[in-house]
């Protein structure tokens, strides 16, 4: 299963997000739930890093499927949006193909 915890400070802000396994939906190559996931993960920190040009730190083993995601610094309006918009995708994600599949959690730090 594909576990994704977004981090946020007690201000409601957020810290980073991590996403880490393989969905086990289907085999490797297949794997729509995988697919959906790394999708939205890599576009949003694609889209910070052009578009909201924050400081992140980014950590990826792409064996363990880990991609993590650190801001250093508050992170600014429009990077927040494109956290959120990742967190609705994988919200639908998760309704839609349950959480033996995905796990999206939310972590104070």
């Amino acid at each position: 299963m594909t576990t994704v915890t977004v981090r946020k400070n007690s201000a409601g802000a957020y810290t980073g997000f991590t996403c880490s396994g393989h969905s086990g939906y289907a085999a490797a190559g297949s794997d729509i739930v995988c697919a959906a996931v790394s999708i939205l993960v890599i576009n949003t920190v694609n889209s910070i890093e052009r578009f909201a040009r924050d400081e992140m730190r980014v950590e990826t083993e792409e064996e363990d499927g880990l991609i993590d995601v650190s801001f250093p610094n508050e992170i600014s309006r429009e990077a927040s949006l494109l956290v959120d918009s990742m967190v609705l995708g994988l919200t639908d994600v998760q309704k839609q193909y349950g959480r033996k599949y995905l796990i999206l959690q939310f972590k104070e730090v």
